[in-house]
């Protein structure tokens, strides 16, 4: 199968050396997103409900770059700076898939 890179100018450009998403066949694997906001390469402001929205957003961008969608995404991980925050994040996240929604693990990142 060939592996394609996928990219869009939707979503602010990574820090790192990294591809935001890499497609084989059928398959799409994108990278992690941040909250930050194209326009500006910002967190958006705004705090968690701000920022959860701008991180699926850029990852429906980067989905649609690869001819894929919300609807098709099988399993997410969600790191958070503190899980306290988790009932304001599942509000905004569920309005993104808010039929049969992905397997998900969210955790606390350390620190």
């Amino acid at each position: 199968m060939e592996r394609h890179v996928v990219h869009t100018d939707k979503v602010p450009p990574a820090r790192v050396p990294l591809s935001q998403a890499i497609k084989v066949g059928d398959w799409v694997f994108a990278s992690g997103q941040l909250g930050m906001e194209p326009k500006t390469g910002r967190l958006a402001e705004g705090g968690i409900k701000a920022e959860t929205r701008q991180v699926c957003e850029n990852l429906k961008a980067v989905l649609e770059a690869a001819g894929s969608s919300l609807e098709q995404v099988a399993k997410v991980t969600i790191y958070m700076a503190d899980l306290g925050e988790l009932m304001a994040m599942n509000e905004v996240f569920s309005g993104y898939f808010p039929q049969d929604p992905p397997a998900r693990t969210t955790f606390q990142r350390p620190g």
